[in-house]
This record gives structure tokens, C-alpha cells and sequence, in this order.
């Protein structure tokens, strides 16, 4: 099935099993809005647990902390993002559609990957066992044409985002004779800035009133901030700070369901660090944050790092994390080394001293700053892109099932009497009643079990507990797991170890 199609039905198994539902759907929807369902709220708030465990738990100098949407004004003047946060806006005058014109480029670029990628698969299938892909990769005339003009054009686009050229980048849009999605037509306006805050006026009165804006990360209430935990909470140079939390952008182009949206969810981590030692440890959160992603137990294939074409204003070094969507590899976080800017920034617009005395070198300076910033988002798209399966079954037939990682699961055993009468919903009732204090669970009676099983696979539920005549005799159940669909007889007592021995991530921070 082709990759589009797939996320078609990613998409919608999303809304009808309760994850994802357009926001205000019943006034035809907002824009690049949506609400977590059922489903979606328990794997959100489980993917955080596990970054912030991994953050704040698992690391003595790094704590917590919880900033307000609403700042003074005057710090976006100071983090740049008044004057800078802009993306380059190109609009189409047939459709009336407006783009980002660096996404049109980079769409352009990503062509070539996709040809690349049916050349190797029309060889493998021509050469079989006997295919070397490196070889093929590395001598195929075809392939190397490919790659060359990619390049080509990534040299000027990257020149282009570094001069802040918007008169470069149409006029690539012209060469590269790049059409627009829905009227097909290169009728393009002029490239221009657009900022992507949102803003709003804060007072009681018109005259009193002051203009905020709504956050467009959140990272500045975390430096803000710095002098405040740092004193208050006795911290030694190297040390972070972690905050999730939501933030707004009033993006240009907002589409592929919550890859990009308008309102969306961060979990940031800043690492204050000393002036001239931000590269080494901008290496070792690199590889950290990889290894973090890697743990959740995806193919390594699925993630890749990809370098910054034009660093912001702030950084000498940043690189994002990515991982393979059903509509290409897409960024899900970003690690930067953000010198000093930030803080020193604050000191010359507030006026306040945001230097940090070290007592080991007897001097004050303003620390260095390394990043880490996942968009939660994009995080959860990631898990359900790499879980979502559509499977045959041996005689006939097919299922959807989420193979979610066990310990992010929104529902981790779902409890089924096997009919309702004979007692056996008693003894599930108790089963259920027992249990669902120490992890989520579910209870089901309708349908026959067969359905019943369809339906904790499509929520991706590890396990179902069957109850059964034989349990009302002996005491045992039947653990069917999720991904094999073995199923085994254990007694009840023993369901609850089997479960948290699978769920449980401890032994995946201790490898971390």
C-alpha cells in the first residue's frame, strides 16, 4: 500500500479509536487545531512521563520547572523573536493558497530521494539475493545524476536561507519550475517575511492595556528563570532545567495532520553549561536524545540526524532528530547549542545580571546553553506511524493493530469475560478491581471475543485476560499478547507480575 494511503488510514483509525478528533468539529473544525481523545490523552501523557523520567529522574542536574503562557513583552524583544521569528511566505495567485516557500524548495529536494529510493527497489527486484545496495548506490549512473543535481540545488538553497536571500528563493521556485499543489499553475507572488506570533492585548481598559503575546516556545520562561532555580536550588554549573508545556505559532502552512499545528505541546530541556565546553556537551546530548528516541524500540532505520542548512541567530551548532513519517523523514527534535545569547540577552534588556559565579574557577561568566526541544506532537504522530500495522491472518481475514512500546500503551490489559452469565463477569469484575491500581485498565463484555480482541489491538492494548469457564473452576486465565497473539494459561495471581514485568521502562532508563 502506498505510503499516502497508509497515513489516509492512520488518520482516520486515529479519530474513529478515539486518539485524534478535529477540534470544534461540530462548527466545521478549526484550522490545524486538535483535541486528544480518550485514547490520545493517556499515550500523550505517557510519552511525557517517559522524557521527563529520563530528564529530570534519571539525571541529578537536571530539575523542573513550570513557566506561564503569558510573559512580559518585552522578553520576545529580547529573544529576537519580534524581529526575526519569520518564515519566508509565497502565495499562489490562481489557488489563492499561501506557502512557505523554503517547504516548497525542500519538497522539491525530497523528489529525488523518492527517485532514488524506486531506482534501488527496481534493481533488488531484478537482482535478488545477490544485490549489493551499497555498490549500486555508490556506481549507478542513474543514482548519482540523482544525487547530483539534489545537491546542486541544496548548495544554492542553503546560500539563499544563510543571505536571508527571498528574491533567491523565488527565483528558485521559477527554475525549478515548481508548481502549486492544487491549481497546478507557477503564477507565484513576491517571497516575503511573515511572523509567526500570535498576539493579544492584556488590561482591563483600552488605555490600560499592554500587547503580550501567546508563547511561541517554551524556552525563554525557562531562562528567564535561570538565577531563580539556580540559586534557590543550590545549582553547580553543569546543570539543566526541563519544562513541558504548550506553545503557539501562527504557521504559515499548517498541514500533515499534528506534524504542524497552531497549537501545540513542547518538552524542553535547557543545559546551562561553561563558555567553551557547549561542543562537547552538545555531543553527548546528541547522542542521549538518539538513544533515547532508539529505546522506544523502532528500527534504528527509522531515525536519522540531519544538520541545520541555516543555524538562528543564536546558535553555533544545531542538528534535529529525525524520524521516517508515512510521508517522509520529518523532524521530531531538535538539539542547539545556543552560546550565551539568550541569558545575555535578558542581562542587556532587563538590566539584571544573569552571570553565574563558579567557585571552582573563582570568576562569574554567563553560562553557554545546550538545547534539547521535542515537540510532543510530533513525538505521538511518530509512535502511531511506527505502530500502526495493517496485517493478513492465516485462513482469510485482516486486522489494524497498534504495536505501541508496552509502557506507553494507553490501556495495558483489557479484562474479558468470555459470556456474561455463569459468574464469569464476577470473577473479571474482581480481576479488573484488582488491578487497576497499579496500571490502566479495561473492561469489556460485549461482542463476541474475537471482536473483542480487534478492538484492544486497534487501541494497541499489550494484553487481554480472558476469563473463561476453566477459570471459575481452577483459578487461571488466558494472557493473550498483542503483537503474536499467543496465548498462554497462567493463574490470576500471577497477572498482575506477568504485566508490570512488560510495561514497566525501569530497565530501559538503566540502559539509557
Amino acid at each position: 500500500m502506498a505510503s499516502e494511503d497508509i497515513f489516509k488510514n492512520l488518520v482516520s483509525h486515529s479519530k474513529e479509536y478515539g486518539f485524534i478528533f478535529p477540534s470544534s468539529e461540530i462548527y466545521d473544525g478549526l484550522g490545524a487545531v486538535y483535541d486528544y481523545g480518550q485514547n490520545g490523552v493517556e499515550l500523550k501523557n505517557n510519552i511525557k512521563k517517559y522524557w521527563w523520567d529520563s530528564m529530570v529522574l534519571l539525571h541529578e542536574n537536571v530539575v523542573g520547572l513550570d513557566s506561564a503562557i503569558f510573559m512580559h513583552p518585552t522578553i520576545w524583544k529580547a529573544s529576537g523573536h519580534v524581529d526575526a521569528f519569520n518564515d519566508p511566505l509565497i502565495d499562489n495567485k490562481d489557488s489563492k493558497k499561501r506557502y512557505r516557500a523554503d517547504v516548497l524548495i525542500e519538497d522539491h529536494m525530497a523528489k529525488f530521494d523518492d527517485k532514488i529510493a524506486k531506482e534501488v527497489e527496481k534493481a533488488k527486484k531484478r537482482f535478488g539475493a545477490d544485490f549489493d545496495e551499497v555498490l549500486y548506490m555508490n556506481t549507478n549512473p542513474r543514482i548519482q545524476e540523482y544525487k547530483s543535481q539534489k545537491e546542486a540545488i541544496h548548495q544554492r538553497y542553503a546560500k539563499a536561507l544563510n543571505d536571508g536571500d527571498l528574491a533567491e528563493l523565488k527565483k528558485m521556485i521559477e527554475d525549478l519550475e515548481i508548481v502549486c499543489p492544487i491549481s497546478g499553475t507557477r503564477n507565484w507572488t513576491e517571497v516575503r517575511q511573515f511572523n509567526l506570533m500570535f498576539s493579544t492585548e492584556m488590561g482591563s481598559t483600552s488605555e490600560g492595556s499592554m500587547k503580550v503575546y501567546l508563547r511561541p516556545e517554551t524556552a525563554q520562561g525557562i531562562f528567564v528563570n535561570f538565577l531563580n532555580i539556580q540559586k534557590t536550588g543550590r545549582m553547580k554549573i553543569p546543570f539543566g532545567i526541563a519544562q513541558i508545556g504548550k506553545a503557539f505559532r501562527n504557521e504559515i502552512v499548517a498541514r500533515q495532520f499534528i506534524f504542524r499545528m497552531r497549537e501545540f505541546e513542547q518538552m524542553e530541556m535547557q543545559f546551562f553549561v561553561r563558555p567553551g565546553e557547549e561542543m562537547e556537551w552538545f555531543k553527548r546530548w546528541k547522542a542521549f536524545r538518539m538513544k533515547w528516541h532508539q529505546s522506544l524500540g523502532f528500527p534504528a532505520s527509522k531515525y536519522r540526524f540531519h544538520d541545520h542548512d541555516k543555524l538562528a541567530h543564536y546558535a553555533n551548532a544545531a542538528t534535529d532528530i529525525e524520524f521516517e513519517m508515512p510521508f517522509g523523514f520529518k523532524e521530531v527534535e531538535g538539539i542547539h547549542s545556543r552560546t550565551d545569547f539568550d541569558l545575555s540577552s535578558h542581562e542587556k534588556f532587563s538590566g539584571k545580571k544573569m552571570q553565574y559565579f563558579d567557585p571552582e574557577l573563582n570568576k562569574s561568566y554567563i553560562p553557554y546553553v545546550i538545547e534539547t526541544s521535542i515537540g510532543v506532537d510530533r513525538m505521538f504522530l511518530s509512535v502511531l506511524a511506527g505502530s500502526y500495522c495493517e496485517e493478513a491472518l492465516e485462513g482469510g481475514g485482516s486486522r489494524v493493530v497498534l504495536k505501541i512500546p508496552a509502557f506507553l500503551a494507553p490501556v495495558k490489559l483489557a479484562v474479558l469475560p468470555l459470556v456474561k452469565k455463569d459468574g464469569l463477569p464476577e470473577i473479571a469484575r474482581r480481576i479488573m478491581d484488582d488491578l487497576k491500581f497499579e496500571f490502566g485498565c479495561q473492561y469489556d463484555e460485549k461482542d463476541s471475543i474475537g471482536k473483542r480482541y480487534r478492538r484492544q489491538d486497534a487501541i494497541g492494548t499489550p494484553y487481554c485476560i480472558t476469563v473463561d469457564h476453566q477459570s471459575a473452576e481452577d483459578g487461571t486465565v488466558t494472557v493473550r499478547e498483542r503483537d503474536t497473539m499467543h496465548q498462554e494459561r497462567i493463574p490470576i495471581e500471577k497477572i498482575g507480575r506477568l504485566v508490570e514485568n512488560k510495561i514497566g521502562y525501569k530497565k530501559l532508563l538503566q540502559s539509557l
